[in-house]
């Protein structure tokens, strides 16, 4: 019974946690690759804030820089969006994952418990059930059997015990 529930508990609890490292893995990958395109973003406008800086007369440089933070800037923002929606429904699986894993795990616990329970009701009732007496005979015509036992009583009905004997040789 302990195995099938050890069992159960495998397949419908540890290996759908187990699932989610891979899942979890490939969601890093895409938050590196958009984290990536936000320093680079960063970085363009540090530089477009240098150039302006340096050269505040030179239209032709400021002129690429900007274009290219605004290449930086869409990139980020492309990679940005669809993580974004990625990361949220991610969360609403993962939920859903969660409570249905849960759900089973419960289940499986109010399964086993509910069996022993079932163990525990008959053994109860079983043990309410022992008559004292008639086992108190059983083992009684087991241990002494019964030609036996008249044997025995009327050997102790006939004789006195040494005690009684050493009592009456004083009184004489």
């Amino acid at each position: 019974m302990i195995a099938v529930q050890v069992e159960r508990l495998e397949v419908k609890v540890v290996e759908p946690f187990k699932s989610y490292g891979t899942a979890v893995k490939l969601k890093r990958e895409d938050l590196k690759a958009t984290l990536n395109a936000r320093n680079r973003e960063a970085k363009q406008m540090q530089q477009l804030d240098r150039m302006r800086q340096r050269n505040p007369s030179d239209r032709q440089i400021i002129s690429q820089a900007d274009s290219e933070l605004q290449r930086a800037t869409m990139n980020a923002t492309r990679t940005t969006r669809p993580l974004e929606e990625a990361i949220d429904e991610f969360e609403k699986q993962k939920i859903r994952d969660i409570k249905k894993i849960f759900g089973e795990f419960v289940t499986v616990e109010m399964t086993f418990h509910a069996k022993a329970l079932e163990v525990y009701t008959t053994a109860f009732q079983n043990i309410l059930n022992v008559d004292e007496e008639e086992d108190l005979e059983v083992f009684r015509s087991t241990l002494c059997p019964t030609d036996y036992q008249s044997r025995l009583q009327i050997v102790c009905a006939n004789s006195k015990s040494p005690l009684d004997r050493t009592g009456s040789t004083k009184n004489m």
